[in-house]
């Protein structure tokens, strides 16, 4: 039993944080940014609101859009970094808002930007054990709250959001998700991460005023492995079901830098004109980009029935992964 994406959906805060304003707030410039992100703004989540605000509007949208009610959905399973706290999982907040059914099963993953490929995974040998029937997948991250501001590396690299599917079984073999593939490589974990927080280097104030409770990272090395890494998985997800790049529509990428993009088009043998590209509106958004990105490509009708779609993405861990699905 195959399973098949029936909706998708988003939740996108409704305040801009443009390159201007970053330009009053660290030493950078608009055009800085642009010819080396290609991200012109940015959206900041209310500090009213957290992150399972953001994404219960992202599965409403999703169930609103197959003509499902969400008291339907036995299974969600999210993915993120910025919880709205330690615990419970901030799924079972999703569970509650969204009135999902209550004794289905909610969870959250951590794979950084590739916790939705890895959530669509691990969603997919659910279904297709035929464990659960309708299963919200979300990446949502609010990672305006864990950026470091007063660095121009990287603050002008993030926002908010949050994207959503529902999948549901498929009985018609050539539709549905065809495969999925996941990677980490932990000797790497250094190169993006938060420092403390945790049980090996705990929350302090020595620690918050080095600034070491948020994001660090090493671009450089970053930008190396996500083009490789992230070009390797789609090729893996081509040769596994016999597909070569000329036959692919659309690549939903991870939204991360143009740069890195570029480098896997260039890589894969796939145009960048049939790479989905919001970055400049959004930055990135780790688990939250290809989602969001896939939202928007269906709902300005780019994607159309019997479309090869190949998602891409690599995080911090590194965790990366692909998947290949057919519309």
């Amino acid at each position: 039993m195959r399973s098949r994406i029936i909706g998708t959906g988003r939740g996108i805060p409704p305040h801009k944080l443009t390159n201007a304003d970053l330009e009053k707030m660290v030493d950078t410039s608009d055009a800085w940014i642009v010819e080396r992100t290609g991200i012109k703004e940015r959206r900041v989540l209310d500090k009213s609101l957290a992150t399972s605000d953001l994404a219960t509007e992202a599965g409403l949208a999703a169930c609103r859009n197959a003509g499902v009610d969400p008291a339907t959905v036995d299974c969600i399973v999210l993915a993120t970094v910025t919880p709205d706290v330690p615990f419970p999982a901030t799924a079972v907040y999703v569970q509650k808002k969204l009135g999902a059914k209550a004794g289905g099963a909610a969870f959250d993953i951590s794979a950084a930007c590739a916790g939705f490929i890895y959530g669509l995974a691990i969603a997919d040998g659910f279904i297709a054990r035929g464990q659960f029937q309708r299963i919200l997948v979300i990446g949502v991250e609010i990672l305006s709250r864990i950026v470091d501001w007063k660095d121009r590396n990287t603050c002008v690299l993030f926002g908010d959001g949050a994207g959503a599917v529902l999948l549901a079984p498929e009985k018609d073999e050539t539709r549905g998700i065809l495969s999925t593939h996941i990677y980490s490589d932990g000797t790497y974990a250094d190169l993006l991460n938060i420092p403390v927080g945790g049980t090996r280097a705990p929350i302090s104030a020595e620690a918050i005023e080095a600034r070491q409770h948020l994001v660090k990272m090493n671009g450089r090395e970053v930008y190396k492995h996500a083009v490789r890494n992230m070009a390797a998985a789609s090729k893996a997800a081509l040769e596994a079901n016999g597909v070569s790049p000329d036959q692919v529509a659309w690549v939903i990428a991870h939204q991360a830098n143009i740069r890195i993009i570029e480098g896997v088009s260039e890589r894969v043998g796939i145009p960048l004109d049939r790479f989905y590209l919001n970055i400049e509106k959004y930055g990135n958004t780790s688990s939250a980009s290809v989602p969001i990105a896939l939202d928007e490509a269906v709902e300005n009708g780019k994607i159309k029935a019997g479309d090869l779609l190949v998602f891409s993405a690599l995080g911090g861990g590194f965790a990366w992964g692909s998947a290949l699905i057919r519309w």
